[in-house]
């Protein structure tokens, strides 16, 4: 577990469930199966949970990419295929998975950082996921350069504004086409997302000075989890952060939290809640079993519906302000 949030059992999440009538926590069913492929990526970005960057070699291999599509078919549940990393698009596995899922007639998800379109060997990448339909959720933190260089390294706005207008002259992001294009915003810092929708007409305006048009905006919080967690408290912040998302917990976002309908699978086939506590080395529970499961010993999606969700002082941070979660905010009116 991330040693930087060992310090924070003062923050207990389950007993502020339990104050509002929300304890326990128990998934209701599995719509999502995200699937992290790895930590291999070409960015090193400040507020990475996955510590991912290019020097990590953890990659998931084509026996445990083959079971998860084995079971992700076999469930009758599951709908969307959400493939993060990392870079997923660098895992060997990503285009089978694609393939796959789309096959069976399933969305799918690429959480892209944009820049991953210019690596060698991703000349075809663009191409790929327009001709399988796929939903793109691109991480841009930003419409300023400086913002966006300072977060995620120098460079990296111009190479996503380039990727955007690639992506866009495909027909991604454009009304009629059927290829939709997410942006990503984070905070560059130790502070809430401003208002979703009113931060999409920022965006909307200062990409379309830019020919760029986009699906929506998704605005994330930053969990106190690995690299952003370990910034907070090098910084002095992270009890200043913590009390911020304390004092902002808002009950009404406990019931669209992400993790009440998803699984979420590491690269070696562990099986989690969502991917911080994936991060966090915190299993899911899983029905019939008394120790963690991986994916290779899992006989369904099915045997983690009903089961109690893990939960710790992170997980304010999907339920402060307008709540988080990786179709962003929970509350939007």
């Amino acid at each position: 577990m991330d040693q930087s949030l060992v310090s924070l059992s003062r923050w207990p999440f389950d007993k502020r469930l339990r104050s509002q009538g929300l304890a326990p926590l128990v998934r209701r069913s599995i719509e999502t199966v995200q699937v992290n492929v790895g930590k291999v990526c070409n960015q090193a970005c400040l507020h990475c949970h996955v510590e991912a960057g290019p020097k990590r070699t953890e990659q998931m291999s084509e026996s445990v990419a083959f079971r998860v599509m084995q079971l992700f078919a076999e469930s009758e549940s599951a709908k969307v295929l959400d493939i993060t990393g990392g870079a997923p698009e660098l895992n060997s596995n990503f285009r089978y998975m694609v393939r796959r899922a789309r096959e069976l007639g399933r969305e799918v998800i690429d959480r892209c950082n944009l820049t991953v379109l210019f690596e060698p060997g991703m000349e075809d990448l663009p191409e790929f996921l327009a001709e399988h339909s796929v939903r793109i959720v691109a991480s841009l933190p930003c419409y300023s350069e400086g913002n966006v260089d300072a977060q995620r390294g120098k460079g990296t706005f111009h190479k996503s504004i380039d990727a955007l207008k690639v992506l866009g002259a495909l027909g991604y992001g454009r009304a009629g086409t059927g290829l939709v294009l997410d942006l990503v915003y984070n905070p560059g810092g130790a502070f809430l997302p401003p208002p979703q929708d009113t931060l999409e007409q920022h965006y909307r305006s200062e990409l379309g000075a830019m020919g760029i048009s986009f699906s929506s905006l998704l605005t994330l919080s930053n969990l106190p989890v690995n690299r952003f967690a370990q910034s907070l408290k090098r910084d002095g912040q992270l009890d200043g952060y913590m009390n911020l998302l304390c004092e902002n917990f808002n009950p009404a976002t406990v019931a669209g939290l992400m993790c009440l309908e998803q699984v979420s699978v590491s690269w070696d086939g562990g099986i989690y809640d969502c991917d911080f506590n994936q991060m966090l080395e915190m299993p899911s529970a899983v029905a019939g079993a008394a120790a963690p499961v991986s994916i290779m010993s899992l006989t369904s999606f099915e045997q983690l519906r009903t089961m109690p969700i893990k939960t710790g002082p992170h997980c304010f941070g999907c339920t402060a302000g307008a709540g988080s979660s990786c179709g962003g905010a929970i509350q939007t009116d």
